[in-house]
C-alpha cells in the first residue's frame, strides 16, 4: 500500500467514518448537518453506506464533516 500524506482519510473505511459520525451527532443531527434522505428517512448504517457509495457528492459531503469534525 503505498503512502498518502495528503490524504486525511487514507486509512479509514466509508463504514468507520458513517459509525463514528452517527455515534456522535446520531441520525437527526446529522440530517441537519446535511441533507439527505439515508440520514432523513429510517436510517440505517447498511442503508447511508448503500447510497455514499452510489453518491459521490454525497459521499464528499460526509467526508467533509468526518474531518472537521475528527480530524481538525
Amino acid at each position: 500500500m503505498s503512502e498518502q500524506p495528503n490524504n486525511p482519510l487514507h486509512g479509514i473505511t466509508l463504514k468507520q467514518v458513517v459509525t463514528e459520525l452517527e455515534a456522535r451527532y446520531g441520525w437527526n443531527e446529522l440530517a441537519r448537518l446535511i441533507p439527505i434522505r439515508c440520514f432523513e428517512s429510517n436510517p440505517s448504517i447498511k442503508s447511508s453506506l448503500s447510497f455514499l457509495r452510489k453518491t459521490e457528492w454525497a459521499r464528499i459531503k460526509v467526508e467533509a464533516l468526518y474531518i472537521r469534525t475528527f480530524r481538525e
